[in-house]
């Protein structure tokens, strides 16, 4: 079997969009890929609504947590993902990656309304990362 590439996603507070990435790629595509998240402000934990938004969709993130970028200074990675304006702004660049890219996705925690309204920010970021995965990851790293 060719080994696993491995795939950092990051945003500020590892808290939902990164958790969310690297829950869908590995269960997706987790033969391919060797994949986790970080955030470059973790926060103190995955955000119950995050865990929701992907519980609806087959995915148990709900034993992820938040975990630093600087957990991984040195682990060798095929490519880190940035999902968010400010982990693009604030690590543009992850010295032990081969690659870096970046894909911004709006933040949930910022959907205003009512708890339904914000629950379905975080299903529209959901349903966008894994439509981005999808398209980005079928066939492999993207290029």
């Amino acid at each position: 079997m060719a080994q696993q590439s491995r795939v950092l996603f990051i945003c500020t507070a590892n808290a939902a969009r990164s958790q969310m990435a690297e829950g869908y790629l590995r269960a997706k595509y987790g033969d391919r890929f060797d994949v986790f998240s970080a955030g470059v402000h973790p926060a103190g934990q995955v955000s119950p609504r995050a865990v929701q938004a992907m519980k609806e969709i087959g995915i148990d993130i709900s034993g992820h947590r938040p975990k630093s970028v600087d957990t991984f200074t040195g682990v060798p990675l095929d490519l880190a993902v940035t999902l968010c304006d400010n982990a693009g702004a604030v690590c543009p660049v992850i010295p032990s990656a081969k690659r870096t890219i970046h894909h911004a996705f709006p933040d949930p925690h910022l959907t205003a309304g009512t708890d339904e309204d914000i629950l379905d920010g975080y299903r529209r970021v959901r349903d966008a990362i894994c439509t981005w995965i999808d398209a980005t990851f079928v066939h492999g790293l993207p290029m």
